[in-house]
């Protein structure tokens, strides 16, 4: 793995800093971004962001932004077509294009930034947010190794990144990683409320379920241990846990249902892209 220090780029814009953006700068500063070569583009910044600027001396919102070696682009999609023309200056022949966008393909970015080669097109998830993200990264032709190493550390401060050959598996990634939040809170939604059917209160239901997701998530992250054999340990032989998920395994039961559920999701996933 490359060293990250050194991966890093001599001069980074961002342009975007909100919840998921404003954590990723978080986390290169974190890792030895240089501050003072660094531009922050945030039409409307916090307090927060603010302070973070001035005191670490980064430029935010300059009158005369600076051609980058990176621009990272975490803005809301819908907002691309508006401040493309603001942007298109700040890419240079040389600059890698990083763009946690959803939606917007490597073709459509290039359209609006007709100067951009080097486009890296990344979908992070929420968990990216504190550092425990999932991101699904592909990169176009031009992009070399040194910046896809740059790109690489760029988005593993916001957690594990996959790479992948086909950008085209973007949209599965958004179906499995990128909405997959969501499910998992389901999940913690509906164990709780089993837990009230069974006679639980609700406050002790709520707390049971919220810690048993975010315990098992830890556990599985902690073990290097398969996920189905992590089951298995859990689950007796005709114990409470088996004829649980006897119910939940069987052929309309929960793996059922995820697949048809990533595949919704694939789906519009491409859908909007489209």
């Amino acid at each position: 793995m490359p060293d990250t220090v050194a991966s890093l780029p001599a001069s980074l814009t961002l342009v975007g800093a909100g919840k998921m953006g404003g954590a990723m700068l978080a986390g290169w500063l974190a890792g030895g971004l240089d501050p003072r070569r660094t531009t922050v583009v945030e039409p409307a910044p916090s307090p927060e962001l603010a302070a973070l600027c001035a005191a670490r001396g980064l430029a935010l919102n300059p009158a005369e932004p600076q051609v980058p070696e990176a621009l990272v682009l975490a803005v809301k999609p819908q907002g691309l077509a508006a401040a493309a023309p603001a942007l298109a200056p700040l890419v240079g022949p040389d600059t890698l294009v990083v763009s946690i966008l959803a939606g917007k393909t490597i073709a459509d970015l290039k359209a609006r930034l007709p100067g951009a080669r080097a486009v890296v097109r990344a979908m992070p998830n929420l968990p990216a947010s504190i550092g425990r993200g999932a991101t699904g990264a592909a990169a176009s032709p031009e992009v070399t190794p040194g910046q896809r190493e740059c790109a690489d550390a760029l988005l593993r401060a916001a957690g594990l990144v996959e790479w992948l050959d086909d950008e085209g598996l973007i949209d599965a990634v958004t179906a499995v990683s990128g909405s997959g939040p969501a499910y998992v809170f389901l999940l913690a939604e509906a164990l709780a409320e089993a837990g009230i059917a069974a006679g639980l209160p609700p406050g002790i239901a709520g707390r049971l379920a919220r810690a048993t997701v975010s315990g098992s998530g830890a556990l599985l992250d902690a073990e290097a241990t398969e996920a189905a054999e992590l089951r298995r340990n859990v689950t007796s032989p005709g114990g409470t846990t088996a004829a649980a998920l006897e119910v939940l395994m069987r052929a309309d039961g929960m793996p059922a249902l995820l697949r048809e559920a990533v595949a919704a999701a694939k789906s519009r996933a491409g859908e909007l892209a489209g």
